[in-house]
């Protein structure tokens, strides 16, 4: 380790390999925050996403390989079907000054470096509210990854939403929470505003409650430091309506169809990763 060279914190270079809607997310979040200027920032694509990333400053280049040769880290924003060649085309320039990051799901470190040539690597899992600024990502070093690599990628992807590191053997698990999570959580709303609209509100009035209700109680249970089951006891008062619908909600066995959906998510994300 003694061999690799720092990547200089103050100047680096970020590219990113596929231009993307998640590239362009943390792209964005990464100028609005400040951590890295737009003039520091390089893609590559000749189609119509140039226009996405040339909108915010970000230079787009013709080819991938212009992007390598720039960039001290490099993103690799592809499609996990599509990884294994994008690394591999790019491998004769991927040397160990370099640190790569792959947002790539299911494609494990031990493939990363195997394709890269080298085990300075860092593999991410962002989800879908990345986007708007409140994703959540988990993040495993490679062997070859540095402490200091890991606090310059924790600071950009911290540019969108929070991060946390753990273990890769965990990331099936990951996927199953936070990254499949978000679609649970739109049904819950959906839910939710259907059963306004069933008990007489209007539509709209009913999906803009449902939404700020769900947004609401997740700013609780995220600032307060209260488990989310002393939040429940706090809004639930003897007798009344909040008890009367909770008590409707375990007798459908809501937590349990919750939790097996996270189940289920992690089984089929582990099935995916061993094709």
């Amino acid at each position: 380790m003694s061999s690799v060279q720092p990547i200089p914190a103050d100047t680096y270079k970020l590219g990113f390999i596929g231009a993307g809607k998640m590239a362009e997310s943390i792209a964005k979040g990464v100028i609005k925050s400040g951590v890295l200027p737009a003039s520091r920032i390089q893609t590559a694509h000749k189609g119509a996403r140039r226009a996405a990333f040339e909108s915010i400053g970000v230079s787009v280049a013709q080819h991938n390989n212009q992007v390598v040769e720039n960039c001290d880290v490099v993103i690799f924003s592809v499609k996990p079907q599509v990884a294994k060649d994008a690394i591999s085309q790019l491998r004769p320039l991927l040397s160990e000054k370099k640190l790569l990051v792959s947002v790539a799901a299911g494609i494990k470190l031990k493939d990363l470096q195997e394709w890269a040539g080298h085990d300075r690597f860092i593999r991410v899992m962002p989800n879908t509210p990345s986007a708007v600024g409140v994703g959540a990502s988990v993040m495993s070093l490679g062997a070859g990854a540095t402490q200091e690599d890991g606090e310059i990628i924790a600071k950009l992807f911290g540019a969108v939403g929070k991060v946390w590191k753990a273990e890769e053997k965990l990331f099936d698990a990951v996927t199953g929470l936070s990254g499949s999570g978000p679609a649970y959580i739109y049904l819950v709303i959906e839910a939710l505003a259907d059963g306004a609209v069933a008990a007489g509100l209007p539509r709209e009035l009913a999906l803009g409650l449902a939404s700020q209700t769900v947004l609401g109680a997740a700013s609780m249970a995220t600032q307060t430091g209260k488990h989310p089951g002393q939040l429940k006891d706090d809004v639930t008062s003897p007798g009344g309506t909040t008890i009367a619908g909770v008590h409707e909600l375990e007798k459908s066995g809501f937590r349990g169809i919750l939790m097996n959906a996270v189940v289920a998510a992690t089984k089929r994300s582990r099935e995916l990763s061993q094709n």
